[in-house]
């Protein structure tokens, strides 16, 4: 008989009655109970994960091999949490982003750390395109005068533009700041550029400026910028895509936002700890960014007193807000779902041919060192 897996989910109560695809939620268990029963373990699921130290996770993970949470409601599997777990042996993530494990922490106890590489890319991706139109067309205020009964159109076009011909950039060009690049071609924008460790492939840039002479009939300037002051401050907008560690922690702060654009957009599908939320709220209050997309908060859920759940910009043009759905599509779903079964599969019979860009930490050590996996 093996041990305990535990899975931390949200609960989609009606939603999940309605949707047997949402194997996101604690209903559906992303379609394994049978299968980890199968296999001869037990499978207790959970969405109470807070407050820490008095929650069901907290009494589960005391006797639990494997726990399963998501980067969307995410159990925070602390250094504190994993000393009172000394059966675990590895932390899945069921989608992308392990931030909400002590990595260090892991390392020490020699827990594996999993996620899903590569399931969210194009769900997010399309995300920050859909999040950039909805910010430049003033779509929220204009969405929420017609609900309510009015008709100003100078209200809304006094804060509405085009995408096109504007100065595009992504702090981070790993697999999901690529492909938002590759979607931005089709909009004609003046200039692309993007903010990472090391070059872009020469045929990923090439794939770009092909793509810019076929759809728009010119060449496209694609940039890499290594100072990220250069990069915001030369941008119409300006998109967050990599990874949280302690080197990007706060990096959108008020230093850096004071050297944006008067007028910038920023969006942010990555990890809300990138942003000092105080800040970007009061940027987006004083009118020198004109309007932020956020996905992502922190922690997650976010409270209700959270900064960005009532900031408005002075101009009427509105905010886009979401409480971190970008990755977590239906399609996605059946992804990360399909992923973390493999990554059980891989473990169950201690074969542990883990893909490589699916391990975070193994073996007491970070495996993006052994692998040179791109973020």
């Amino acid at each position: 008989m093996g041990g305990k897996v535990l899975l931390v989910l949200y609960r989609g109560g009606e939603h999940a009655e309605q949707e047997a695809r949402l194997l996101g939620s604690l209903e559906n268990e992303l379609g394994i109970r049978k299968f980890i029963e199968d296999n001869g373990y037990e499978l207790v699921s959970t969405d109470d994960k807070d407050p820490e130290g008095e929650s069901a996770v907290d009494k589960e993970l005391q006797d639990a091999e494997i726990v399963i949470t998501t980067p969307f409601f995410p159990a925070y599997i602390t250094k504190e949490r994993i000393a009172k777990a000394p059966k675990l042996k590895m932390a899945i993530t069921a989608g992308v982003g392990s931030d909400h494990v002590d990595l260090n922490a892991a390392n020490e106890r020699k827990i594996t750390v999993t996620e899903v590489t590569g399931s969210n890319v194009v769900s997010v991706a399309e995300h920050v395109v859909m999040t950039m139109l909805v910010l430049v067309r003033n779509f929220v205020a204009a969405h929420e005068q017609a609900m309510d009964g009015g008709w100003d159109i100078a209200g809304i076009a006094k804060q509405a533009f085009d995408l096109e011909d504007k100065v595009i950039s992504t702090i981070g060009a790993g697999r999901i700041g690529y492909r938002v690049l590759q979607r931005l071609v089709a909009f004609n924008p003046k200039k692309l550029m993007y903010y990472d460790y090391q070059d872009l492939p020469s045929e990923a840039i090439e794939q770009l400026k092909q793509a810019s002479k076929i759809l728009n009939g010119k060449d496209l300037i694609v940039e890499r910028v290594e100072k990220l002051e250069d990069l915001v401050s030369q941008s119409d907008i300006v998109t967050v895509n990599c990874p949280l560690h302690e080197s990007t922690k706060g990096l959108i702060n008020k230093e850096l936002l004071s050297k944006f654009k008067d007028g910038a957009w920023l969006v942010n599908t990555a990890r809300g700890a990138i942003c000092v939320a105080e800040d970007v709220a009061d940027a987006v209050k004083s009118g020198k960014l004109r309007g932020y997309g956020g996905d992502v908060w922190y922690p997650q859920p976010a409270p209700k007193d959270h900064p960005w759940r009532s900031f408005r910009n002075p101009y009427g043009a509105g905010n886009a807000m979401t409480p971190h759905v970008s990755g977590t599509t239906l399609d996605a779903q059946a992804r990360y779902a399909a992923g973390v079964k493999n990554i059980l599969e891989s473990y169950f019979t201690g074969k542990f041919d883990y893909r490589p860009q699916d391990v975070i930490v193994i073996d007491g050590e970070y495996a993006t060192k052994a692998y040179g996996q791109r973020k």
